[in-house]
């Protein structure tokens, strides 16, 4: 198909991209999960690595989440109940809902979604620009 638009110039192009592997791997709420974070306005993405046998602690924010297993397996506990989730599933998890995960032997890979962003994970990715400047 052929295309009608002209292609975005460099600068353009910097403004709108993010390669996510190239932001700085930050480690989050445990040991073993580490994520690139790629933050706007409205949303905030998570991209997550968790170590085998890892796990994220009950918690909560404001923030909406969505959370999709791109590989591997875990059991999410969403207000005291557990949910098995496996590569290719989603989760939702409404505003200030108690909830955390737990990695299988195999570890895995997520992608989170946060709306409103997570302030938290912006300050971590501010801190970790910065002192990548120094």
């Amino acid at each position: 198909m052929e295309r009608k638009e002209p292609p975005a110039n460099q600068e353009e192009f910097n403004k709108r991209v993010v390669h996510y592997r190239s932001v700085p791997l930050i480690e989050l709420c445990a040991e073993g999960i580490k994520s690139h974070i790629v933050s706007a306005e409205k949303i905030t993405v998570s991209f997550i690595n968790a170590e085998p046998d890892s796990c994220v602690p009950t918690h909560h924010h404001e923030s909406e989440q969505i959370t999709i297993i791109t590989t591997g397996a875990c059991d999410f506990s969403v207000e005291g109940k557990l949910y098995h989730l496996e590569e290719g599933d989603a989760i939702v998890i409404p505003s200030n809902i108690e909830h955390g995960a737990y990695f299988s032997d195999k570890g895995g890979q997520t992608i989170d979604i946060f709306s409103p962003p997570r302030q938290d994970f912006v300050e971590k990715l501010e801190a970790v620009k910065k002192s990548l400047k120094k």
